[in-house]
């Protein structure tokens, strides 16, 4: 089972109660929300991709995804996000209101394949603890119509581990490619969100492949020759990749828009920033 933590801020949109906090502080901020506690939140920017995560629990007889919620917030001031979760249908069951600790340190409690929050901070510690995290940036594009729910990755810092972007880095282009080829055959490492790809994947086996609900695509800055390391990994792994999508550094913003993703990981702010402006994009920090 896919088991997914994800904070109040990024489920619900609360930035009108976040002023509140930090013009007038912890006490109005508590009595603003109890007073609003019957009034349900406005969605949030992962709110359609949670909602169409759940949604893959009416399809199959087995539960295939667990989302749980991680909050700043203490049970007290968190009772409106619960009824707000009410209201919405969500199924949400589980909790962790941490009144103003970070409710990182239960992700791995809960058994979290993927943390979602919008404190860098937070996704940093997250990840530091082996869990797959990624800050969600606020995003100007529309959410996706389709039942369809559509993920994309970068690859390497992502998938993959950052050993060949550590040599593209310090050494160049013309280093990187030789290095790739020369190492066509030997499996990349896993990056911190190999294991996350791995159950999306195993999601993906409960349906036939033609028509299946979700849809998974790599979109990465690697071209030719460097692409066949990429392409044998995966194999090695046995891991099937829907789509496929080798740019040599053009940008990937108009890509996952024709793609529709619903959600884009990378490790590279420049990158997200410019896909945020079309997706919902997460990005995974750098821990070091």
């Amino acid at each position: 089972m896919l088991k997914i933590g994800i904070t109040s801020r990024a489920l619900f949109d609360l930035d009108e109660s976040h002023k509140v906090y930090e013009k007038f502080g912890l006490k109005a901020y508590r009595d603003y929300q109890i007073s609003r506690e019957n009034i349900p939140l406005e969605k949030g920017q992962a709110f359609p991709l949670v909602h169409k995560l759940l949604k893959f629990n009416d399809l199959c007889e087995k539960k295939l995804v667990e989302v749980f919620l991680l909050s700043r917030n203490s049970a007290d001031t968190g009772l409106r996000i619960f009824n707000s979760i009410q209201y919405h249908g969500l199924n949400i069951k589980k909790a962790a209101f941490c009144s103003g600790s970070s409710p990182h340190k239960y992700a791995n409690s809960f058994g979290a394949n993927l943390f979602l929050s919008t404190e860098l901070a937070d996704c940093r510690s997250s990840l530091g603890c082996g869990i797959a995290s990624a800050k969600i940036l606020r995003s100007k594009g529309k959410s996706i119509k389709s039942n369809q729910l559509k993920i994309a990755f970068d690859g390497d810092s992502v998938i993959f581990s950052d050993e060949s972007q550590i040599i593209y880095d310090h050494f160049g282009l013309d280093a990187f490619n030789k290095h790739e080829s020369e190492n066509a055959n030997k499996p990349l490492s896993k990056g911190p969100f190999a294991s996350f790809l791995n159950e999306v994947f195993n999601i993906q086996k409960n349906f036939p492949h033609i028509d299946c609900p979700i849809r998974i695509a790599l979109v990465t800055a690697r071209s030719s020759p460097s692409h066949k390391r990429v392409i044998k990994t995966l194999r090695n792994w046995g891991i099937r990749i829907d789509e496929s999508i080798f740019l040599e550094g053009m940008d990937k913003r108009d890509f996952l828009k024709a793609f529709e993703a619903d959600i884009f990981f990378d490790d590279q702010i420049e990158n997200c920033i410019s896909a945020s402006k079309e997706v919902l994009t997460g990005h995974v920090v750098n821990i070091n």
